[in-house]
């Protein structure tokens, strides 16, 4: 399985009519082919049996330098999962070339769904995700939050996974200030998300932050406490 067999498949199961549709959804340039995201995980599902982790790197490099939509969604499932054995280095090396390319919230949110697998298996890659905060990029500054988002979903974090979630908080906590819309959205996603397992940590977060934050990201936030 190559990037031209893989995209050969993306483009059988595709619906051209949608294509237009589906680009000025997702506000995109990028060419479309109109296949629907249920079959783009019908064909990963089968990629991921067939191929050897080495060989889905290779394959989600070739989607994603293909420059497709659907080709580079596709990319992102592929890399998609909790445990990579012998070594998520190579998975995680690549992951990070994709990130300044970000163009989009479709594409970066399952970019960022793979990323975060990896900083859950070593959370000294938030290191690297400090360095995107002050990032002038809007799509890698937003995923310095949404690729730390399992954090804020742990029911029962242990101490170094309290002492993450605190930093990443901290980067939350510099962005109340970012007025950008889908920086305020990221803010309030993932405070959301915390209120399901610390709701009196987000209550004290509004109290300091609040004031600053975009009203729509406040009831975001709020949306669960």
């Amino acid at each position: 399985m190559n990037a031209e067999d893989a995209l050969s498949a993306l483009r059988a199961r595709s619906d051209s009519e949608r294509a237009p549709g589906m680009a000025a959804y997702h506000k995109t340039a990028r060419p479309c082919l109109g296949t629907p995201n249920p079959a783009i995980n019908d064909l990963v599902k089968d990629w991921r049996k067939a191929l050897s982790l080495p060989e889905r790197v290779a394959l989600a490099d070739g989607l994603w330098q293909s420059g497709v939509f659907e080709a580079r969604i596709a990319a992102a499932k592929l890399l998609t999962q909790a445990r990579m054995r012998p070594s998520d280095a190579a998975a995680w090396d690549l992951m990070l070339t994709w990130v300044p390319e970000f163009d989009g919230w479709a594409i970066a949110d399952h970019a960022c769904s793979a990323l975060s697998r990896r900083v859950m298996a070593d959370l000294s890659r938030l290191d690297t995700l400090e360095g995107w905060t002050a990032s002038d990029h809007l799509w890698t500054k937003r995923a310095a939050l949404v690729a730390a988002l399992p954090l804020a979903r742990l029911s029962i974090p242990k101490a170094h996974e309290v002492a993450a979630r605190e930093r990443v908080l901290d980067w939350a906590a510099g962005y109340t200030h970012d007025a950008t819309w889908f920086i305020q959205k990221a803010v309030g996603w993932w405070l959301r998300d915390l209120s399901k397992h610390d709701a009196d940590r987000v209550r004290d977060f509004l109290d300091t932050h609040a004031a600053a934050m975009k009203p729509f990201a406040v009831r975001e936030a709020s949306k669960y406490l």
